[in-house]
């Protein structure tokens, strides 16, 4: 068989070369860190899931019919009817959930190793623009069920749209397509979902590894690799990314598909975080459900709009500092002031203040999914407001104080030296 497959490739290559030059490139010749550890297995899951989610979503758009009067029913024709069908709608929504675990775990590891300061900038402002659209994806595609929490939940979320000043009212309205939630709506997020952002996602991902492959992968010492190389031009600490850390991502995502199969086969709607009890009703313009929250994945911010108070009767403080809660993440790298970047050699300030936000960012995403009175209210001398707000309010101070301070306290922050060369 080895030699009809080498013609083969022969053949192929002869006639177009970039293809093989690509691979070399980004594949057998690309030379990563030799101590990758268990945190670098998100970014190959991430690609896997965007995968997983384009091909369920393939086989959905088959049967589904975006139209307000028949999405909810098709939706169920699918769960019931359509051969497979069950399984596709739950691989599709354990994957949109899937999707922004192993994205936030992602995230979680460039805070740890400083992944996004020099010379990786702009690497890291890609990823924040994928997660972006990302949410923009997970949002749209949310309403598509036309279930209860998909229409009152996309209603809440498009009417703070409203709250901006002067343009507020109309450019609500030129979201929805209509002056409410409609079958306007939901066509236009339909092609938004299925069509315009996976192409935006796709063009972003590219991005993303051309901009890391260009100047190299990080690593949990966070040092540059390629300081050191032998006569022949390759860092001394690389190895091939192929076969190296392809057999380590295929290990990792073994693992992880057997985890994603528990999920969708034995709790696919985990608990109400996955698909709410709301969402298996048909959408009712009449009957608002008595606690409306949006997906988990949303949550913390969720919980920074309903913090800020509003200003003379106007939700657009709360707004803006949703909005600004992601906006910021695209100064990370200008903001970190440390001469170093893995947590590993940095000192007590910045792993204190990175625990901080990682416990408030959590306790935000929890109560996000709660009512405000879910802990009861505190006496007169708090004015009898929610636990739970006034907690949110903490929190949310924490998150924004981890960016605002942080030109502070990573100048000052005592650090060890780095090694030469990345340790084992």
């Amino acid at each position: 068989m080895a030699s009809p497959i080498t013609a083969l490739v022969e053949w192929f290559d002869s006639r177009m070369p970039t293809v093989g030059e690509e691979y070399r490139k980004h594949m057998s010749e690309y030379y990563a860190p030799k101590n990758f550890n268990f945190w670098y297995y998100f970014g190959a899951l991430s690609i896997l899931v965007l995968v997983i989610q384009i091909v369920s979503g393939i086989f959905l758009t088959m049967n589904y019919k975006p139209d307000a009067a028949q999405a909810f029913g098709s939706v169920e024709y699918i769960m019931r009817d359509v051969p497979g069908g069950w399984l596709i709608r739950y691989i599709h929504s354990t994957g949109a959930s899937a999707f922004f675990v192993v994205v936030y775990l992602h995230m979680f590891r460039a805070l740890l190793y400083g992944s996004f300061k020099k010379p990786r900038e702009l690497v890291w402002i890609f990823g924040v623009m994928i997660y972006l659209c990302l949410m923009a994806e997970a949002f749209m595609g949310y309403l598509l069920p036309w279930g209860q929490m998909s229409y009152w939940g996309a209603q809440v979320i498009v009417n703070l749209f409203g709250a901006v000043p002067l343009i507020g009212p109309d450019l609500a309205v030129w979201i929805r397509g209509d002056y409410v939630v409609s079958d306007a709506t939901l066509n236009r997020f339909f092609a938004l979902h299925v069509i315009a952002i996976p192409l935006v996602l796709l063009g972003l991902v590219v991005a993303h590894i051309l901009a890391l492959h260009d100047v190299g992968s990080n690593n949990p010492d966070g040092i540059e690799i390629k300081k050191h190389k032998d006569a022949n031009g390759r860092p001394l600490d690389g190895i091939p990314f192929h076969p190296y850390y392809t057999v380590k991502d295929i290990a990792g995502a073994i693992v992880f598909l057997a985890v994603f199969s528990i999920v969708v086969f034995f709790m696919p709607e985990m608990g109400g975080y996955f698909l709410e009890y709301n969402n298996f009703v048909p959408a009712d313009p009449l009957q608002t459900p008595a606690h409306i929250a949006p997906v988990w994945y949303f949550t913390p911010y969720y919980s920074i709009l309903r913090a800020v108070p509003p200003l003379f009767g106007s939700q657009f403080p709360g707004v803006m500092a949703m909005g600004l809660a992601t906006l910021i993440l695209f100064f990370l790298p200008w903001l970190d002031r440390s001469p170093v970047k893995s947590i590993r050699y940095r000192g007590a300030y910045y792993k204190t203040a990175l625990s901080l936000f990682i416990v408030a960012f959590l306790i935000l995403g929890y109560l996000g999914v709660e009512p405000t009175n879910v802990w009861g209210r505190f006496g007169d001398w708090l004015g009898g407001a929610e636990r739970a707000t006034v907690v949110s309010r903490i929190c949310t101070v924490i998150y924004f104080g981890f960016f605002i301070l942080m030109p502070w306290y990573t100048a000052r922050d005592t650090h060890k030296p780095e090694p030469s060369r990345v340790t084992a």
